[in-house]
């Protein structure tokens, strides 16, 4: 693993309004005008632990996180080591916990539209990253899942 230098006022900035945009989601879940039902319950129950756990995998990422796909430097500690791109994972999961306490069908459309779309972006970096670092990427891609 590559130690990350998080110091950069942008790394700070970036991150901040990210972890925002998933606290919002999370507090909207606790306010949402929906009974407090099974389904709140579990979309809260999905919704938190993937909050904290898309933090830690964003902070791991570090300096190399990028809108665009780009290959900065191979992260392979941490969460990494288990999971290729745990912040589409995760982010997901948020997305997928705040529909379930929203509690309409509806908007699981959103749901079966972000998911290809995050596959598709996953592939892409896979592609750059293979590029890259070669053979060190294609090791690393066979021990980890997604």
């Amino acid at each position: 693993m590559v130690a990350v230098n998080n110091t950069d006022p942008n790394f700070a900035w970036l991150f901040v309004v990210q972890i925002g945009a998933g606290v919002a989601i999370l507090a909207s879940i606790l306010f949402l005008p929906t009974p407090w039902n099974w389904a709140h319950w579990l979309g809260l129950a999905i919704a938190a632990p993937a909050l904290v756990l898309l933090c830690v995998a964003r902070n791991q990422l570090g300096r190399s996180f990028s809108v665009t796909a780009q290959a900065r430097q191979l992260v392979t500690g941490g969460i990494y080591s288990k999971i290729r791109n745990p912040i589409y994972v995760f982010s997901a999961l948020l997305i997928l916990g705040f529909l379930l306490a929203l509690q309409k069908p509806a908007p699981f459309l959103i749901f079966a539209i972000v998911i290809p779309v995050q596959i598709v972006r996953a592939r892409k970096e896979s592609r750059v990253l293979e590029d890259k670092f070669g053979d060190g990427y294609r090791q690393y891609k066979q021990s980890t899942w997604f």
